[in-house]
C-alpha cells in the first residue's frame, strides 16, 4: 500500500477576503453632516449648494448599502455630471448604515422606534407626505414595491432568518438567481461591503423594518376621473432591470398609477443595480425627466442608448406636485426632487 501523504488544500477564491479587496466605491465631492431628528442621529452627505428656487435632488438607499455603495457610480458618471450642475444633492443615509456607524442601543427592535422615515415601519412619514404634497415635485423609483408582505411571505423570511446569514438575505435581496450565478465580481463587491462596511446589528434591524411594511394601498383612478386621490399624484419614472428580482413588485406598481403620470423604464442586459450596472442608460432616462420639469436645457448626453424613445417619454412629463409615496417602500432608492424653499 502506498504510503500517505499529507496535501494542502488552498481556497481558490474565498467569499471574505480583505477589507479593500474588490471594492471601488468612489467618495463623493461633498460634505458630511449628522442630523439631529426626533427619532436619532441622520448621517447626510451634501453635494453643492442649493441653486436659487431649484429643487434638491434627494436620495436614499436600499438594505444592506449606504449612500456610497448605492448611488456613487451613477452620480460620478460623466453624464450626470451635465444633470448635477444644475442641483444640489442631498444623500441621506438610513439610521446606522452609513459606514462606522456605531451600533443601536441594547435591545432596540426597530430603527428609530418605529417611526423612522424609510424604515418600512413608518406611520408618520406618509401622514406627512399626505399634508405636505407641495415639498416634492418629482419621483424616480428604482424596484418599487408598493406592497406588504404577504403571510406567505412573511414566514418564508422568517425562515430564512432562521437558517440563512444576513448577507446573503440582502444579496437575494438585490440581485436575481441568474445575476448570483453569473456576475460573480458585482455580487463579491457587493458581500464584502455588507458583511464588512455595515454594522451588522443595525442591517437587521433595517431588514426587520423593510419587512414589516405595510401596503400603500394605492388605486389607479377610473379614466375621465379628476379624483386624484388614493394614487400617486406627481409623475414618476418607475425603473427596473429585466433581471431584477422585483420586476413583478414594479409592474405591480405601475398598475396601480395614473398611465398619464407615470412612466416604466425596463432596462435590458440588467439586474437589481441598474444605477451600477447601466448607469449611462439610467442618466440619459433621469435626464429627459427633469428636462420635462423645464430645469434643464437640452444636453447632448455622451453615452446615448438605443431606447431613447422610452427616455423621452419622460420628458412629456408636465412635472407638478404632490406626493402620496412614503419612502418605505422603494427597495432600491428613491430620487426625490425637493422643493427647499417651503
Amino acid at each position: 500500500m502506498d504510503e500517505l501523504q499529507d496535501v494542502q488544500l488552498t481556497e481558490i477564491k474565498p467569499l471574505l477576503t480583505d477589507k479593500t479587496a474588490g471594492r471601488s466605491f468612489e467618495d463623493f465631492d461633498g460634505q458630511e453632516h449628522d442630523i439631529e431628528t426626533a427619532y436619532g442621529v441622520v448621517h447626510v452627505t451634501m453635494r453643492g449648494n442649493p441653486k436659487g428656487t431649484r429643487p434638491v435632488i434627494l436620495t436614499y438607499h436600499d438594505i444592506g448599502l449606504n449612500h456610497k455603495s448605492c448611488f456613487s457610480t451613477f452620480f460620478n458618471f460623466e453624464d450626470m455630471h451635465e444633470i448635477t450642475q444644475h442641483f444640489a444633492v442631498c444623500h441621506v443615509d438610513a439610521p446606522g448604515q452609513q459606514m462606522g456607524a456605531p451600533p443601536f442601543p441594547s435591545g432596540s427592535r426597530q430603527i428609530g422606534g418605529g417611526h423612522q422615515p424609510g424604515t418600512g415601519s413608518d406611520s408618520a412619514a406618509e401622514s406627512d407626505l399626505l399634508d405636505h404634497p407641495n415639498l416634492v415635485e418629482g419621483l424616480v423609483l428604482i424596484n418599487i414595491d408598493p406592497c406588504a408582505k404577504g403571510w406567505i411571505d412573511w414566514a418564508a423570511s422568517k425562515l430564512s432568518g432562521w437558517t440563512t446569514n444576513i448577507v446573503d438575505i440582502v444579496l437575494a435581496h438585490l440581485f436575481g438567481y441568474d445575476e448570483l450565478q453569473s456576475n460573480l465580481d458585482l455580487v463579491q463587491t457587493y458581500r464584502l461591503h455588507i458583511a464588512q462596511d455595515i454594522n451588522q446589528e443595525n442591517l437587521q434591524l433595517f431588514v426587520n423594518a423593510y419587512n414589516g411594511r405595510r401596503d400603500l394601498e394605492i388605486e389607479r383612478p377610473m379614466l375621465a376621473s379628476n379624483n386624484s386621490e388614493g394614487t400617486l399624484r406627481c409623475p414618476a419614472l418607475l425603473v427596473v432591470g429585466d433581471s431584477s428580482p422585483a420586476v413583478d413588485a414594479v409592474v405591480e406598481c405601475n398598475s396601480r398609477l395614473d398611465p398619464t403620470r407615470t412612466t416604466l423604464l425596463k432596462m435590458a442586459d440588467c439586474g437589481g443595480l441598474p444605477q451600477a450596472v447601466q448607469p449611462g442608460k439610467l442618466a440619459e432616462a433621469l435626464k429627459y425627466f427633469v428636462q420635462g420639469m423645464g430645469y434643464i436645457p437640452y444636453v447632448q448626453l455622451s453615452h446615448l442608448s438605443a431606447e431613447t424613445g422610452i427616455c423621452r417619454a419622460a420628458s412629456r412629463c408636465s412635472l407638478r406636485l404632490g406626493l402620496l409615496l412614503s419612502l418605505e417602500h422603494s427597495r432600491l432608492f428613491v430620487l426625490l426632487l425637493v422643493d427647499v424653499n417651503v
